[in-house]
């Protein structure tokens, strides 16, 4: 049988891809297990430090696959919610476990619709293919989301761009989903998982402390008031500051300009 989730692991990179080309990468309840144990796993593994999701075929992920979740709602009532309240979509990084403070990177490759959009949304930073389309069809099947989809919509795009795409289910295209924040980027098709692994070295260059602090920082400071957020980014920032062995040896090479990534004049190689 074809795995339907393939996991593998390069150096401080994991790379996730759905593996279901023929359903559109539509995420049944084994592949919901499977990516549980594999955010799980890459959590857990000090030797990672970065994720690159992507999708097999024409598409990052059509969602949920209705015809193992439907049965599984089917009857049970208003209490699901409560009882789906630890499990969340896509493996918990939706909800549950989307406490993970490395950097997770979706590269969009194609339709990225429903479950497959809260997924990507879940994810801290996404790179677009041209080719790539974004929609919340729910409301067409008699649902809306239910596992962030909304909630990040909101935060990250606005209330706009969140109740166009909700009461219409109509899909957005890659330069429209750049234009309201969606994307990061958009890049040639063929271009994409190098502009994945471009992003991902970025990121590799920063200390791992400080890239950890600062997504935690940032998942902290979501809706509270100004100078609650700016409690927050000062506690967090200066504990970074005061016990981190490595901003002294940082500071040194930035002063020496022998740091990775510099560009003008005294520009060097990531």
């Amino acid at each position: 049988m074809t795995q339907k989730v393939l996991y593998e692991k390069r150096g401080p990179i994991a790379y996730i891809t759905l593996n279901r080309p023929e359903v559109k990468n539509a995420i049944d309840v084994d592949v919901h297990v499977l990516l549980r144990e594999i955010w799980t796993d890459f959590r857990d593994d000090d030797d990672l430090r970065v994720a690159i999701i992507t999708g097999a075929g024409d598409a990052f992920s059509a969602g949920a696959d209705l015809r193992t979740h439907v049965p599984e709602w089917d009857g049970v009532g208003p209490s699901l919610g409560r009882d789906k309240l630890d499990d969340g979509f896509a493996g918990g990084i939706t909800r549950g476990l989307h406490r993970i403070y490395k950097p997770i990177i979706a590269a969009c490759n194609g339709w990225v619709l429903g479950g497959g959009l809260e997924l990507a949304m879940a994810c801290d930073i996404r790179i677009a293919s041209e080719r790539a389309q974004f929609g919340s069809f729910e409301l067409r099947r008699g649902m809306h989301p239910a596992d962030g989809g909304i909630v990040r919509l909101v935060n990250v795009c606005g209330v706009g761009i969140a109740l166009e795409m909700e009461l219409t289910g109509e899909p957005i295209d890659a330069q429209r989903a750049l234009a309201c924040n969606m994307v990061s980027k958009v890049v040639p098709h063929d271009e994409l998982m190098a502009a994945a692994e471009d992003m991902a070295a970025r990121i590799l260059r920063n200390d791992r402390r400080a890239v950890e602090s600062a997504k935690e920082t940032i998942f902290e400071v979501i809706g509270r008031t100004l100078d609650e957020q700016l409690k927050v980014e000062c506690l967090f920032g200066y504990a970074l500051c005061g016990g981190n062995p490595e901003l002294v040896r940082r500071s040194e090479e930035f002063l020496a300009k022998q740091d990775r990534g510099r560009v003008g004049k005294n520009a060097s190689a990531l």
